[in-house]
């Protein structure tokens, strides 16, 4: 077939699909016919099958960042054991969940996958400990969702996704409010903002069992009273509760509320307790916190030594130049790292 002709059926496909959503999506989604456009430049479209957020998707899990994932804490560092999470199994639960909310809300499942795909793409090695190292280190701190929002753009990912992303981060904040400066754009973005918090919640809880730090039956009554004692009960009310909440609201065209993704109170307060436990019993406990000042140091050395050896920079990210202030490129390098390759360039400069 020539190039001419595939074009010509690449456009027919494209709206096919571009008229699927139009009828069978929400009035509320995202349709891909209506992007506000990508973070740099557009694309063409030309001999191109899939619509905007499909391509998005489809360029973060054959991206880099995205396969470096597999080597980055979740909660336990170097977890003796094969049933740990590592930050991309708690990136493909969060896609699941969150496609599991959009499809049953009728919005758009490519957006959301796409923005929980990538949500995580600027996250630290180590975990959180790497993102507090790198806050308290460098000039104007870090965030890990602000980092993500970077490499979003520099991939040049439609603007939806890019807000996706950067408001995915709740830390010991509201879970859901009214506050629409705390929201993606989008539902679909809102919605990975809550599949995120429900993801590791449930996955932090089982991984502190296998770790010893919480007993079966250690988490309060009262929390278990609301939303169960499995993680296969604790998902299901959540997930459900989401949908529920959320699709009685959008029936009604949200009368006089907030066009946002919503949770019951029950389950909210539920969850908000769960975390609060969680923080105090495994982020935050000592077990966990002895780890810190050993990434500290490490992030601390990476920091001083690559801002003074630009060359050296250069060479190991095999670029000519800087494309950005030096600072910025720097936490690129540290950011991007797996927690194996920080632990081993940290030998070979430094002597362990």
């Amino acid at each position: 077939m020539s190039l001419s002709k595939r074009s010509v059926f690449a456009q027919h496909i494209r709206k096919l699909l571009a008229d699927r959503e139009k009828n069978y999506l929400s009035p509320f989604a995202t349709l891909s016919s209506s992007s506000l456009g990508r973070a740099v430049k557009e694309v063409n479209y030309s001999g191109e099958f899939r619509l905007c957020f499909q391509r998005d998707r489809d360029r973060i899990t054959h991206s880099k960042p995205f396969r470096r994932l597999k080597g980055k804490t979740q909660v336990f560092l170097s977890p003796i054991g094969d049933h740990f999470r590592t930050r991309l199994t708690h990136t493909l639960e969060v896609s699941q969940i969150s496609r599991t909310i959009a499809r049953a809300l009728a919005l758009n499942e490519d957006l959301t996958e796409a923005v929980a795909l990538g949500h995580d793409l600027g996250h630290t090695p180590f975990g959180h400990f790497g993102e507090k190292a790198l806050a308290n280190i460098v000039p104007g701190g870090f965030h890990h969702a602000k980092q993500s929002e970077r490499i979003s753009q520099r991939m040049n990912l439609s603007l939806e996704v890019c807000s996706g992303i950067a408001k995915h981060s709740k830390g010991k904040g509201p879970i859901l409010d009214d506050n629409m400066e705390r929201y993606a754009s989008t539902l679909e973005g809102q919605i990975v903002r809550v599949a995120d918090i429900i993801a590791y919640l449930n996955h932090d809880l089982d991984d502190a069992g296998r770790a010893g730090m919480i007993k079966k039956d250690g988490v309060p009554l009262e929390i278990s009273k609301v939303i169960g004692q499995t993680p296969k009960e604790r998902l299901t009310v959540m997930v459900y509760d989401v949908i529920f909440s959320t699709s009685q609201l959008m029936e009604k065209d949200f009368n006089s509320a907030t066009k946002r993704i919503y949770m019951s109170s029950e389950v909210t307060e539920a969850m908000s307790e769960l975390r609060t436990f969680l923080f105090k019993h495994v982020y935050e406990d000592s077990k966990i916190m002895a780890d810190y000042q050993k990434i500290y140091q490490i992030c601390s050395k990476f920091f001083d030594f690559f801002s003074k050896n630009t060359d050296d920079l250069l060479r190991r990210l095999q670029i000519r130049e800087l494309y950005d202030s030096s600072d910025k490129v720097v936490v690129d390098y540290i950011s991007g790292m797996t927690d194996k390759f920080a632990f081993d360039l940290y030998d070979e400069l430094f002597g362990g």
